[in-house]
């Protein structure tokens, strides 16, 4: 499939379960099953479709409407009919059926005994919802019949909460199937579709949250500040309308916890402050509301890393989409609607610098943890930072051997993520001290500094963009 990038570990995963039911099973049941979930937009369904076309392996791919039961069932039966099955045709002789017990025993009749085949069931959840006997002949479906075929049977939602209980103790399919996250492209995958050297592919992973549907409409090789143009003078952009459409799936009826995820994007990080932005909000409905966002994966709570116990909790948005969206497309959409993107974009270019900085800190970590064992020291297998409540001193990177308390600190380090200036003395002599002040690093533990620019510091482990997004697989 033309411009495909990136998805080279979830490409072997399908590839090795296609293996594995071509091969057989010693329990005469070669047949498998596989949970596909993520956020929507991330290019699930793009990623089986490449597979599918790769594999040039018979299938039938069927996406729910959630419109009612009958419909879905009608589309169902029409997608086997149309799909390359070899018995597809089959499908005239048995009409429309009224039931998803019919249903799945008509595509059993449909499948190929001798090869392997795949079937998909995109955009589960709306199946589940509109009936709930769904899972029970799912479940029947495949312990009496897809099982013992050689298929790979595929269901993929967007609902992550959903997609995940369909695989939990007490559920009718529970154990059936493994699970499969696909996340957004990541850094690397970012700056290799946009033709970016590193620096600019970080900020182009800020901004889009790598989600494949505004990927596309960046221009090849086009820095930051050229995209943001030409996004923000079109109200349709992806850009623009993604973030809505992402808040309208999660919460469609919850309107506390968008008013607490908006709070959140302003820049609020601890409880009082968030609730405070929120409009005054009392502590239990706060902590109602950050429970469904971190259930949801829509914020992450964080600790302090070190070797004293800590109750600061911080909260930041998870996505970097959808952080930059709040941060300055939200508010500026009516702006951009009368034809003046020009505004939003020089409020953008006012605060990037400091936004930017903050931003990066996550997806620094994150890589600095996949880069452990080969650019920190050993025992290093969890990487955070410090605070304390006044921010004094507050720290970019603590490297531990388990977190949120610490045994051992293996490193500390500092991001300085700036356009020009590069880590310098000064800098070094600020995460020195920040160090002395850690508890349980000492003299002796390991500096690291990562910056987008570089360090006029001799002697001191630095990373630079181009090797921290090394981190990330392509």
């Amino acid at each position: 499939m033309a411009g495909f990038v990136g998805r080279a570990r979830e490409l072997k995963l399908l590839s090795d379960l296609v293996t594995g039911v071509a091969s057989g099973s010693r329990t005469g049941r070669p047949g498998k099953a596989l949970l596909i979930r993520g956020r929507r937009r991330v290019g699930k369904s793009r990623l089986v479709e490449e597979f599918i076309e790769r594999s040039g392996l018979p299938s039938v791919y069927f996406t729910a409407v959630g419109g009612s039961r009958s419909q879905d069932l009608a589309g169902f039966t029409a997608a086997i009919a149309e799909s390359d099955l070899p018995h597809a045709e089959l499908v005239a002789d048995f009409g429309t059926p009224q039931t998803w017990d019919a249903a799945l025993g008509v595509l059993g009749q449909t499948l190929p005994t001798d090869t392997p085949s795949v079937v998909i069931l995109d955009e589960l959840p709306y199946l589940v919802r509109e009936d709930v006997t769904f899972e029970g002949s799912l479940q029947k479906a495949f312990d009496r019949t897809l099982s013992r075929l050689p298929v790979l049977l595929i269901l993929i939602g967007s609902d992550i909460g959903m997609m995940q209980e369909l695989n939990t103790y007490g559920r009718p399919f529970y154990q059936r199937g493994t699970d499969l996250v696909v996340p957004s492209l990541n850094p690397a995958e970012v700056g290799e579709m946009l033709g970016l050297r590193a620096a600019d592919a970080f900020d182009a992973f800020l901004v889009t949250g790598g989600l494949p549907l505004i990927l596309e409409e960046w221009p090849e090789g086009a820095n930051l500040w050229i995209y943001l143009a030409a996004a923000l003078g079109r109200p349709t952009s992806p850009l623009l309308v993604s973030g809505e459409r992402v808040l309208a799936a999660e919460f469609p009826t919850e309107a506390l916890a968008q008013q607490v995820l908006a709070a959140i994007g302003n820049g609020e990080r601890t409880f009082t402050l968030i609730a405070r932005e929120a409009g005054g909000m009392s502590p239990a409905t706060l902590t109602r509301a950050l429970d469904v966002l971190v259930s949801r994966q829509m914020v992450t709570s964080e600790l302090p890393l070190s070797t004293q116990a800590s109750k600061l909790t911080r909260y930041r948005i998870s996505d970097p989409y959808l952080r930059f969206w709040l941060a300055f497309v939200r508010a500026g959409i009516p702006t951009i609607e009368r034809g003046r993107g020009d505004l939003v974009l020089q409020g953008i270019r006012s605060r990037w610098t400091d936004w930017r900085g903050r931003a990066i800190e996550p997806v620094v970590r994150d890589g600095l943890w996949r880069l452990a064992d080969d650019q920190l020291p050993d025992g290093s297998d969890v990487v955070g930072s410090y605070w304390t409540r006044n921010n004094d001193p507050e720290i970019d990177i603590v490297a531990a051997d388990r977190s949120p308390v610490a045994k051992r600190i293996t490193a500390v380090g500092s991001i300085k993520w700036h356009d020009r200036a590069a880590f310098d003395v000064r800098d070094l002599a600020r995460l020195a001290q920040h160090r002395d002040r850690l508890p349980g690093a000492s003299a002796d533990t390991a500096l690291i500094a990562i910056s987008r620019t570089g360090s006029s510091v001799d002697g001191l482990k630095t990373l630079r963009p181009d090797e921290l997004i090394s981190a990330w697989p392509l």
